[in-house]
């Protein structure tokens, strides 16, 4: 074979060999790219909750006799000691020596109740004293730095709690004075001679408040004790939400609380009050049995910002049990466990199907902990490994603490065929 033969072969088979080599090099893999950043990151608990009144009363019929149609309408506005029913006697059963004697045992009652009322006055009085006396010794020691910040916001939480402690029992004693003068003037109006013309009893409001419901508004005969309307004070208004006993032991109180999704533009503030301390059983949509406690939260925003809110209302409750302003943040569909680089399982592989991280199969993943955690870092066109330490995370985002510097770009559900060291290429959106 002649030599100029032999050259043009081997010209041919080496260009054969190239475009063979090109046509089948390992392309790069086509990845979505999200950037490492600092900024809030806040971990909360989402449910829905309801308003309720702090303390709700029922206005009942003192004594048995014939009511007059009650004018009142839900929505309005009464004042402590207002009237909002009038009883005309029905004199048979007023007449009979039982009814006289259950009257003025009513009257005992109620005696004791004001009593027991005015006892707890003194008692909140006292623990608004103890209170102030412990946040000022706070306080005095706060502006030393002998205390945590911590504890001096505690102190104020007790404080105020006790001045609203001593609130409630003031009401409490308006409560009973009223109940007392209902129970005397039912005795009173038994005691009237028969004859004449009879007068009519009047029921009057217990509080300063609202007409929350009218039970009763016809004008009918009814029995002593007989719902007749429902008052409150909406200016005293809480939430209530149903949490999961796990999410209630991070709900504790004093945690900061967003109301949304309550039908006005802004976020109300509220705080978490008291986690009750009995849980229930609740079985939910897909018929799951879940353990649940009540949470209540006072709300810390102005009254003008929310007086729409009325009782039963539904909102959406926010309870922040973690935040940090500036927090180095990625994706959360960025992270998933460290592989085990051990020489059972080969090179270190990865593979997560979008929504989470999973295991390949291939590669066994160690414990997938907080502290045992990598990303996929894009450097210079391939993957990097990049083991990193979280401090928390969320549906959306992972606080990373060690591991990545801001402004580092991460794989965003990296697939299978990405491994340390891979060629890749940003996917244009």
């Amino acid at each position: 074979m002649k030599r100029s033969t032999l050259i043009a072969s081997a010209a041919v088979g080496v260009t054969l060999g190239a475009a063979l080599l090109w046509a089948f090099r390992p392309q790069p893999v086509e990845v979505e790219l999200g950037t490492a950043a600092v900024g809030v990151f806040e971990q909360t608990i989402d449910e829905d909750g309801k308003t309720r009144l702090a303390e709700r009363y029922v206005v009942s019929a003192p004594l048995a006799g014939r009511l007059a149609r009650i004018a009142l309408r839900e929505g309005d506005t009464l004042a402590a000691g207002a009237p909002v029913a009038a009883l005309m006697p029905a004199l048979s059963p007023l007449l009979d020596e039982r009814s006289a004697r259950e009257a003025q045992a009513r009257v005992e009652s109620a005696q004791a109740l004001l009593a027991r009322a005015g006892a707890r006055i003194e008692r909140a009085r006292v623990g608004v004293e103890q209170a102030r006396i412990e946040l000022a010794r706070s306080e005095q020691l706060s502006k030393d730095g002998f205390i945590a910040p911590t504890k001096l916001d505690s102190d104020r939480l007790s404080a105020l709690a006790a001045r609203k402690e001593l609130d409630a029992a003031v009401q409490e004693r308006n409560v009973a004075v009223h109940d007392l003068d209902q129970a005397r003037a039912a005795l009173s109006a038994m005691r009237q001679p028969t004859t004449g013309k009879a007068s009519a009893f009047e029921v009057r409001s217990p509080i300063d408040g609202q007409v929350l419901r009218v039970v009763q508004q016809s004008e009918g005969m009814v029995a002593m004790g007989a719902p007749l309307l429902e008052v409150g004070n909406l200016d005293r208004l809480e939430v209530m939400a149903e949490l999961l006993t796990a999410d209630a032991l991070r709900a504790q109180p004093g945690t900061p609380v967003r109301i949304e999704r309550w039908g006005g533009p802004q976020t109300l503030e509220g705080r978490v009050r008291r986690v009750e301390p009995a849980a229930f059983t609740k079985v939910s949509a897909l018929g799951v049995e879940e353990q649940r406690v009540n949470v209540i939260i006072d709300l810390t925003t102005s009254r003008e910002q929310w007086k729409a809110l009325g009782d039963g209302f539904r909102v959406g409750v926010r309870i922040v049990v973690l935040s940090e302003a500036q927090a180095l943040q990625v994706p959360a569909s960025a992270v998933f466990p460290l592989p085990d680089d051990s020489p059972e399982t080969g090179a270190l592989r990865r593979s997560a199907p979008r929504g989470g991280a999973g295991d390949s199969g291939a590669a066994r993943l160690r414990p997938a902990e907080d502290h045992e955690m990598a990303v996929f870092v894009f450097d210079n066109g391939r993957a990097k490994l990049t083991p990193v330490t979280l401090r928390a995370r969320h549906g959306n985002a992972a606080w990373v603490t060690q591991g990545l510097a801001a402004g580092a770009r991460v794989v965003i559900y990296p697939p299978a065929a990405v491994r340390d060291g891979v060629r890749l290429r940003e996917r244009k959106v």
